[in-house]
C-alpha cells in the first residue's frame, strides 16, 4: 500500500508502550544491553536476551537498542565531541535525514530518545524511500535557524541517493538556503556514512556507527530539540 502519511507522528501504541510506568524497565534494559555489550557480547544476542528478559515488544526492543551503547563507544563519542559554541566560524557535515528525520518527529509528537550517549534518536526509518511530510519545512526551517544562532561557517547536506525523493528534499533545503542566505549546499552520496566516517569536518549525526569513526562530532538533534521543540516527546532512557 502506498505511504499516505501526512506526519512524522507517534505510533497509536507509543503511548502505552513508552507510558511513564514503562520507563524504568525500559531504562534497566539499556543498561543491561550497555552491560553486555561492554563485555564482548554479540549486539543481536544480547539484544534479544535483555528483549526476551523484560518481554519487550518488537518497538520496545528497537528504541532500547538505539539508546544502549558499550562504555568504549560511550567514551570514545564523549572523547570526540566537539561542543556547539565551538562550531562557530566551522564548516558542518550533516548526515541529511538522520537529523531531518528527528526534527521531524519532535515536531510531529512522536518518540524522540534521549540515549544513553546523550543523543537524541526517533524510531523511524528510512527502507528505500523517504516521504515529505508537514513538519518538513518546519523542521528544515529550524534547523537553519538554530546553525545560523551558533554561527556555523557552511553546512554541506549529504542525502542518500538510493532513497527515493532525496532529491526532492534536498532541493527543498536549497531553495531554503537560498532565501534565508545560508551558506547550504545539499549532495546526493552513494553512500553518505562511509563520507561522514572519513570526513575530515564536524560532522552532524546520531548514528551510532558513524559516531564510532568519525573523528569530531557535533550533538545538534539534541540542541534544537531541547531549546526549539521544549515541548516534544522525549523518553529519557539513560
Amino acid at each position: 500500500m502506498p505511504d499516505r502519511r501526512r506526519h512524522r507522528g507517534p505510533h497509536p501504541a507509543d503511548r502505552e508502550l513508552f507510558a511513564p510506568s514503562r520507563q524504568a524497565i525500559l531504562r534497566q534494559a539499556v543498561h543491561d544491553l550497555s552491560w553486555l555489550l561492554s563485555r564482548g557480547y554479540s549486539p543481536v544476542a544480547a539484544a534479544k536476551l535483555v528483549g526476551d528478559h523484560f518481554r519487550l515488544t518488537a518497538r520496545q526492543r528497537q528504541a532500547v537498542q538505539r539508546a544502549a551503547c558499550a562504555d568504549a563507544s560511550l567514551a570514545w563519542r564523549q572523547a570526540h565531541c566537539v561542543p556547539l559554541e565551538q562550531v562557530a566560524g566551522q564548516d558542518l557535515d550533516i548526515d541529511g535525514f538522520n537529523l531531518l528525520m528527528t526534527i521531524e518527529a519532535a515536531l510531529g509528537g512522536a518518540v524522540v530518545l534521549v540515549c544513553r550517549d546523550g543523543c537524541c534518536r526517533d524510531l523511524a526509518s528510512v527502507h528505500g524511500s523517504y516521504r515529505k511530510v508537514e513538519e518538513s519545512l518546519p523542521a528544515l526551517t529550524l534547523i537553519g535557524e538554530c546553525l545560523a544562532e551558533l554561527r556555523a561557517h557552511g553546512c554541506r547536506w549529504l542525502f542518500d541517493r538510493p532513497v527515493s525523493n532525496s532529491g526532492r528534499i534536498g532541493q527543498l533545503a536549497t531553495e531554503l538556503a537560498n532565501e534565508r542566505a545560508w551558506l547550504w549546499r545539499c549532495e546526493l552520496c552513494d553512500s553518505p556514512d562511509a563520507t561522514l566516517r572519513a570526513s575530515g569536518h564536524i560532522v552532524v549525526s546520531a548514528d551510532s556507527a558513524i559516531l564510532d569513526s568519525c573523528q569530531q562530532w557535533a550533538n545538534l538533534a539534541e540542541w534544537v530539540v531541547r531549546r526549539a521543540v521544549p515541548d516534544a516527546w522525549r523518553v529519557d532512557l539513560r
